[in-house]
């Protein structure tokens, strides 16, 4: 089995090491990141590099050393200092990413005990967190900095690198470095002296793994590989495994043979000429950058204009661990025309060292197809010659991705001019493209035309003309299922469809049902007879699931289930064909206010549009899991899962295997994330799981691969507003009417629920005196859309800025002038669904957040900016937010808790919420020891059980703090008065010996807590009620710059300024604030779901589909708490946080706008645009509208077949 394993899998399952993360199998997220050690003859040395563990074969491990976070430091032993700074700084949420990141940041300490900010920016970069913002991470981080950068190791904060990331003036507050461990190299682990003595041995001979389906073969020496090549020569060399290892690990494409070539020091030398480099084609990347800063350091900067080229691209190419693992060589014959070296590489001119042909240039005529070069499959790529620069050589390259690093380009390109002496005559030019079709293209014919011409402003609009014309650009009904051959398959156990369902093969959800398999009423059998016909509404359906003795076998087996389909007709998957086909669920909602006709009648001026927004994937880092054990008497069954409402999961799987609820067991531990898709999905899951197990008889675990997640579980809704406007020319908007259109998917799951949050929040701040909402949920052919942390209240929220920013721009107002004049001012007032509330702590908020932001000077700077700018613009914004906290279903406000006191004095304390990051059991500790008057240390969390606590609400809405503090609360002060007598009586009594005093007295230590919520519920009919517990207000104002020629850009500054009430724990809410900030910097400017025509979902993984990593964070990221804030309906006066402040990044959506608006206005182009959420680097460079996006005007709509649909 060895031979076909990657590290991850060996460290999981034979080693039993647990701490290293499976996040995405694709090497795209950083959670497996572990350290490699290894002796390198070459230069006598030992080695210490990153890698990720998912996609490190583990046989070509043979003689370096692994180190995992268990080997670093742990709570049993001790804490390394990475471990501890990173804890201190509360750098950890949902946890799920700390190991990597911790492992990232351990590996850098090896080799530079004194890194540089830049150092650890690089470290990071290949590692995501979707909790933090990557804020407290850095903090944590940068305390290892070297003092004379100005940082210090004693945890000072007050560093010249705050400009980095650092809000300033809130982390002495959150956390102190005081007493922490020093960092002591010494205490290292050496490398282990067996491995040393094996590395300086001249190895001999190749070595061989034979696994069962799967060889591997590791030839020592370069005549060793030729022959292996010769015998084999369909067999792929592999170094990094970064190609090759994601087609085998996502795609399910096999390789019998694979020969590994990362022994042969032949093709790792790097040899420095007079005309140039000679790099081995083995040489990784990282070691390639290196080499290139080197150059760019030591000689003069005519000779390397092409090496800084190069790095400037090495930098942006994927992260640290990929670099340490891909070489050049394989980034080159991948012939991939995203990977970015290639476009550079030939615009430089240079050579390969072909065995057998000799010396070959890389031009567009060594790749003949996507993935295919000229190269025979027996020859073998032995370097790459890259030539210093000459005088008047000039050369750039040039990237466009969905991320500014960590990501594959969109497109890519590599330019290199050669003057004539003393002039700008154009000698000879090489442009090359990739990204542009299956291939690297060369656009010859321009370069042709260009040459002997001065190159100017005219020459280079004409060659962008040139260049337009020279590149071209480039549901059903299953008739039949038969497991058949994947039943005679090794491992496997059995196979689930509908059939095999005890129970009912649905789950409910307020009386809408949904199939656990796909199902058809009226079904006919086919072979074996139990495998119905079924009917399949979208492409993720579940039909049947495979049950295997491992995860690989399961997997395999799972590819040669054989279904015949039928098409169903018709299908459609956007919201516009939803319309079309009058296809809704229902309910359909309405609000309204005031006299909208009349209105209309008497305002200034009306306006007509409407916006897209785009969905979201909730990149959870841990995917959906758990393990079903049945107990083999009177049907109990056991589940550990992974569920933000457990109950709901002993519940649907009771239904589903026909058993009572008392019988089943759901522990919930903790969620490596969850963001409200581990609601829905998880329980249908549970319940197919639950099901192979009552079957077999054994316990079973289900964890989806990211892809299979991605694509079965869905996301945030898509919406599409459609308003009219009436309003004054002073700015005051009178009337608004608002269609809220939603892709519901093909069942209704929580969609009505969320098309109401969306109209409860269309008002946001502004009191618009006649207002009317529609919401209608459209049944689609795609994977039904579920909860996502804000639950509709970003789109809504987001339809109504859109609203106050397009009459700001018709009135030619400023949007923050307009903004204003529309806020809810009175001390009373009354939302459109006529809930009063005070809007006093909102307009502070307002008021504060342009105060600390200092509006109105770097409004002016940006005006000024971009008078001086021609192809850099800048924009600000700033929006307020008034977001509802509860349930708008009244009855799951509430919550439970259980607290036992035992006789030692230690109390456990166990709740029906569940910890997913959001810091709910540290609160939860913070209450209890503050009623019982114990230190936090001495009182424990135990896992949420619906054996303890039953009937639990689910953890979302921002009430999970709510609901259970209050039940804890209510728990521990009726242990305290049962105590109060003895207490009383025996004044000078220890916390233990009162303890001991009352067991002995009969007094009962147990007790549980209840929270009896407020009752909120709306009227629809009449448009009123109380939807929300409360308000949580916030401001936030951002600045950004785009670049007008590509569409990228960069998020600059952000502040806000939140209402929490008292914060019963400042750091976990700044956290929360930080991290739904960063989440929606995704949802409004990068994360796209991408839909092929036919419904398929094509964007299933992260080189796919792009989340904010470190470089998408502000570098200026400032969080104020509002002070004296009050909220005397929640516990402690504090108020929920988790959901809110994913709307405030819309203002870097609106901030693109200001700088789009910018450009447009200089184009005399007008200030009104249109402009769909994310606001895609495409869609920024097409807005700003020019000579160049007239060359490339976007054909007519049923001309074509669009590669991807907004759905």
């Amino acid at each position: 089995m060895l031979s076909q394993n990657h590290l991850h899998v060996s460290l999981l399952y034979i080693v039993l090491l647990t701490g290293t993360k499976y996040g995405c199998g694709g090497g795209g997220c950083g959670a497996c990141t572990v350290m490699v050690s290894r002796y390198d003859q070459l230069h006598n040395r030992v080695l210490h590099y990153t890698v990720n563990a998912c996609l490190q074969p583990i046989c070509t491990l043979h003689g370096s050393a692994v180190v995992t976070v268990e080997g670093i430091g742990s709570t049993k032993t001790k804490l390394h200092p990475v471990q501890e700074r990173i804890a201190k700084a509360h750098g950890s949420q949902c946890g799920f990413c700390t190991p990597g990141m911790v492992m990232s940041m351990y590996t850098l300490l090896r080799n530079k005990p004194h890194p540089t900010m830049e150092d650890i920016r690089e470290a990071l970069g290949g590692n995501l967190c979707r909790c933090t913002g990557y804020r407290p991470i850095i903090d944590g981080f940068k305390t290892f900095c070297d003092v004379s950068n100005g940082c210090c190791q004693n945890g000072k904060n007050d560093c010249v690198l705050n400009k980095y990331l650092i809000p300033c003036q809130i982390s002495d507050e959150l956390f102190h470095m005081d007493n922490v461990l020093p960092l002591d190299p010494s205490q290292d682990l050496i490398f282990p002296p067996e491995l040393m003595r094996m590395g300086k041995k001249r190895a001999c001979g190749s070595l061989c793994f034979q696994g069962d389906r799967l060889k591997l073969i590791s030839p020592v020496d370069l005549t060793n590989l030729l022959e292996l090549k010769t015998e084999y020569p369909e067999a792929p060399v592999v170094v990094g495994n970064t190609t090759i290892g994601p087609n085998m690990q996502v795609k399910g494409i096999h390789h019998p043979l694979i020969i590994y070539a990362g022994r042969v020091s032949d093709l790792h030398t790097v040899t420095w000429g007079k005309d140039g480099v000679s790099v081995g084609a083995v040489c990784t990347l990282s070691s390639l950058k290196e080499e290139m800063e080197m150059a760019v350091r030591e000689m003069e900067a005519e000779r390397t204009r092409g090496y800084q080229a190069l790095l400037q691209t090495l930098r942006c190419l994927a992260g640290k661990q990929i670099r340490n693992m891909a070489t050049i060589g394989g980034n080159i014959l991948s012939a991939n025309p995203k990977y970015d070296l290639n476009s550079v590489l030939a615009a430089l001119d240079c050579t390969l060292q072909v065995m057998s042909k000799g010396t070959i240039t890389l031009n567009e005529e060594l790749f003949t197809g996507f993935g295919k070069t000229a190269l025979r499959p027996d020859e073998v790529l032995l370097s790459i010659d890259i030539p210093y620069s000459k005088p008047w050589e000039f050369v750039s390259a040039f990237r466009q991705a969905q991320r500014r690093e960590f990501a594959f380009s969109i497109v890519n390109a590599g330019m290199k001019v050669v003057f004539k002496e003393g002039s700008n005559i154009v000698e000879s030019l090489n442009i090359y493209y990739g990204g542009v079709g299956p291939t690297l293209v060369k656009v010859g014919r321009t370069c042709q035309k260009l040459v002997g011409r001065a190159l100017g402003r005219c020459a280079t609009q004409e060659a962008a003309c040139r260049f337009s014309d020279h590149v071209s650009l480039f549901h059903f009904k299953t008739s039949d299922i038969d497991p058949s051959e994947a039943l005679g398959m090794t491992g496997v156990v059995t196979f689930l469809s509908a059939g095999d369902v005890p129970g009912q093969n649905r789950r409910m959800w307020f009386n809408n049902p949904e199939e656990l398999f796909a199902e058809e009423e009226v079904g006919y059998r086919t072979v074996p007879s139990h495998y119905h016909a079924q009917s399949v509404t979208c492409v993720g359906q579940i039909i049947g699931a495979v049950v295997a003795e491992s995860r690989e076998q399961a997997r395999r087996a799972a590819q040669r289930v054989k279904v015949t389909y039928q098409d169903l007709l018709p299908v459609f998957f956007t919201i516009e064909e939803a319309i079309q086909h009058q296809s809704f669920f229902d309910p359909k909602r309405k609000l309204e206010r005031g006299d909208m006709d009349k209105a209309f009648e008497t305002v200034d001026q009306i306006l007509e549009d409407e916006i897209y927004l785009g969905g979201q994937e909730h990149f959870y880092m841990e995917t959906q899991g758990l393990i079903a054990v049945p107990k083999g008497e009177n049907g109990e069954l056991e589940l550990f899962v992974a569920s933000q409402h457990a109950a709901y999961t002993q519940e649907v799987v009771g239904i589903t295997l026909g058993i009572d609820s008392n019988k089943i067991t759901c522990h919930v531990r903790r969620l490596g994330g969850a963001f409200g898709g581990k609601v829905m999905k998880i329980a249908s899951l549970s319940a197919i799981t639950a099901t192979a197990a009552v079957k077999t008889g054994r316990a079973v675990r289900c964890v989806l691969e990211r892809g299979d997640d991605m694509l079965i579980t869905s996301g945030r809704h898509p919406f599409l507003g459609q308003y009219k406007v009436g309003y004054n020319n002073d700015g005051t908007i009178m009337a608004a009417d608002i269609t809220y259109y939603s892709n519901g998917g093909c069942t209704l799951d929580e969609s009505s629920f969320i098309m109401e949050k969306a109209l409860l929040h269309m008002d946001n701040a502004y009191r618009i005196p006649n207002l009317r909402g529609r919401g209608l949920v459209c049944k689609t052919y795609l994977p039904s859309y579920t909860a996502f942390r804000g639950f509709g209240g970003p789109q809504g929220l987001m339809v109504m800025e859109s609203v106050l920013h397009e009459v700001a721009v018709k009135c030619g107002l400023p949007p923050q002038k307009v903004r204003e004049i529309n806020m809810y001012r009175e001390e009373e007032c009354y939302t459109h669904h006529k809930q009063l509330f005070s809007p006093r702590d909102m307009l502070r908020c307002w008021d504060e957040c342009l105060d600390k932001a200092g509006y109105h000077d770097r409004l002016q700077a940006i005006q000024q900016f971009n008078t001086y700018n021609r192809w850099k613009k800048r924009g600000i914004s700033a929006v307020p937010m008034k977001f509802g906290v509860g349930f708008s279903k009244g009855f799951y406000n509430q919550g439970a808790a259980l607290v036992n006191i035992y006789k030692d004095g230690s109390v456990l304390v166990a709740h029906g919420g569940t910890e997913m990051g959001q810091g709910i059991n540290t609160k939860a500790l913070q209450i209890a020891g503050r009623i019982l008057k114990v230190p936090m240390s001495s009182i424990h969390i135990k896992e949420t059980c619906t054996g303890n606590v039953p009937n639990a609400a689910p953890s979302a809405a921002s009430f999970g703090t709510d609901a259970v503090g209050m039940a804890v609360k209510d728990a521990c002060e009726k242990l305290m008065r049962r105590l109060k007598p003895v207490m009383e009586n025996h004044p000078k009594y220890t916390w233990q010996q009162w303890i001991v005093e009352a067991y002995c007295q009969k007094v009962s230590l147990s007790a549980t807590g209840f929270f009896l919520g407020p009752h909120t519920g709306v009227d629809w009919e009449n448009s009123e009620g109380t939807a929300y517990y409360y308000f949580t207000f916030g401001a936030c104002c951002s600045e950004v710059e785009i670049d007008c020629l590509t569409g990228d850009h960069k998020n600059l500054r952000t502040d806000i300024v939140m209402d929490v009430g008292e914060s019963l724990n400042p750091a976990l809410d700044i956290g929360q604030i930080e991290g739904g900030f960063v989440q929606g910097i995704g949802l409004y400017t990068i994360e796209e779901l991408q839909f092929s025509p036919e419904g398929v979902l094509m964007t299933r993984g992260p080189s796919q589909y792009k989340i904010p990593a470190l470089c998408d964070v502000p570098p200026q990221l400032n969080v104020h708490l509002l002070a004296n804030a009050q909220n005397p309906h929640a516990i402690y006066n504090s108020k929920g946080i988790g959901e809110p402040p994913v709307f405030l990044a819309s203002t870097i959506f609106f901030a693109i706008k200001e700088a789009v608006a910018a450009a447009r206005r200089e184009r005399g182009l007008g200030d009104s645009f249109p402009l769909s959420s994310p606001a895609t680097a495409e869609r920024i460079r097409m807005a700003c509208e020019d000579q160049f996006t007239e060359m490339a005007p976007s054909p007519k709509k049923g001309t074509f077949k669009p590669w991807s649909i907004n759905i």
